[in-house]
C-alpha cells in the first residue's frame, strides 16, 4: 500500500504559540522597514506642493497645509528644466533598445557551445566583471572617439552589461533545442530562429532587463558629469544634483536665470526624476522573479 499523500491534501498550518509570534514580529519588522523606505518619499512629494513658509517652519510632515503648484507652474515653464527631462527621456529609450539589443545579439552565440572561440569570448566578458578600466582610461577613450558632449557617451561606454550578459546567455541554452532545430528543419536561418523562435520566448527576460538598463541610464550620474559639458546637454539627474547643491545658487545664475530655487522646487525636481520609474515598475513587476531567476543557475 503507497504512503503517498493525494496531490490535492491540504498543507497543515501549525499555528502554535511560537509560529504566530514569529508571524507577528515579521510583520511588525518588516512593515516598520516599510515605513522608514515609504516616508521620505511622502515628504518630499509633499514638500513640493508645500509652500517655502511651511517647508521652513514644519521639519516634517506629509500633508501641506496650504496647496501650491507653483513650483511645478515653474519646471514646465522653464526651458532649462524641460530641455533636461525630455533629453533624459530620449536618452533613456534609445539607450534602452540599443543595450538590450546588443545584450541580446551577443548572448545567442555565445549560448551555442558549437561557436569557434566562444571560450576565449566567456573568457573575456567575466574578465571584465573582475577588473574595469577605470574612469581616466575610460574618459581617453570616449575623448579620442570624438564622443565628448555627445549623447552617444552616454549610451555607448556602457552598452553591455557583462553581468546580464552571462544570465541572458544561460537563459538561451535552456530554451528547448527541439524548437530551434524544427524551425531550421522548415527553412529557417540562425536571424530567423533568433527573431522567430527565441525572442518570442524570451519576453519575461527581455521586460526584466529592459528596466535594468533603463533605470541605470535614467538615473546615471557620473557619465553626464565626466563627458558632457554643454549646459544645455544636461540630463535630469545633473539638473537634480545642481539644484539640490549647497552652490545652487551658482548653477541657477549660470543658466542665466533670475528664479532661485526654493527647497519646494527642489522637491518637485526629485519627485519628477523619481516617478517615471516608479510608474512604469509595476507594469514589469510580473516579470522580474521569472526574468532573473531564469537562466541564472546553469552554466
Amino acid at each position: 500500500m503507497s504512503d503517498k499523500k493525494p496531490a490535492n491534501t491540504p498543507i497543515k498550518h501549525y499555528s502554535s504559540l511560537g509560529s504566530r509570534v514569529f508571524d507577528m514580529l515579521n510583520v511588525v519588522v518588516l512593515g516598520a522597514v516599510a515605513l522608514v523606505t515609504v516616508l521620505p518619499l511622502f515628504y518630499v512629494l509633499a514638500g513640493s506642493f508645500a509652500t517655502e513658509a511651511e517647508i521652513s517652519t514644519r521639519p516634517f510632515f506629509l500633508w501641506p497645509e496650504k496647496f501650491v503648484t507653483s513650483t511645478y507652474e515653474y519646471i514646465f515653464a522653464n526651458d532649462t528644466m524641460l530641455r533636461a527631462l525630455l533629453t533624459t527621456i530620449a536618452v533613456t529609450a534609445v539607450g534602452t533598445v540599443l543595450q538590450v539589443a546588443l545584450t541580446f545579439t551577443m548572448a545567442y552565440p555565445l549560448s551555442k557551445r558549437y561557436l569557434p572561440g566562444r571560450t576565449l569570448v566567456l573568457n573575456l566578458v567575466v574578465f571584465t566583471l573582475v577588473f574595469g578600466g577605470g574612469i581616466v582610461p575610460t574618459y581617453l577613450v570616449v575623448r579620442d572617439l570624438g564622443m565628448l558632449d555627445s549623447y552617444w557617451a552616454l549610451i555607448l561606454p556602457l552598452a553591455i552589461n557583462p553581468f546580464y550578459l552571462i544570465i541572458v546567455k544561460s537563459f538561451f541554452q535552456e530554451l528547448p533545442q527541439a524548437l530551434e532545430e524544427a524551425a531550421r528543419i522548415d527553412g529557417c536561418n540562425e536571424l530567423g530562429v533568433f527573431f522567430k523562435i527565441v525572442m518570442p520566448l524570451s519576453k519575461p527576460i527581455i521586460a526584466t532587463f529592459s528596466l535594468f538598463y533603463a533605470v541605470g541610464i535614467w538615473n546615471d550620474y557620473m557619465s553626464p558629469l565626466l563627458y558632457i559639458n554643454d549646459n544645455d546637454k544636461w540630463t535630469l539627474q545633473v539638473l537634480v544634483r545642481q539644484l539640490t547643491s549647497p552652490d545652487a545658487a551658482n548653477a541657477i545664475s549660470a543658466l542665466d536665470t533670475v528664479f532661485f530655487p526654493a527647497r519646494g522646487l527642489m522637491f518637485a525636481v526629485v519627485v519628477i526624476a523619481t516617478l517615471p520609474i516608479l510608474f512604469f515598475y509595476p507594469f514589469l513587476q510580473k516579470h522580474f522573479a521569472k526574468g532573473v531567476l531564469i537562466g541564472s543557475v546553469k552554466e
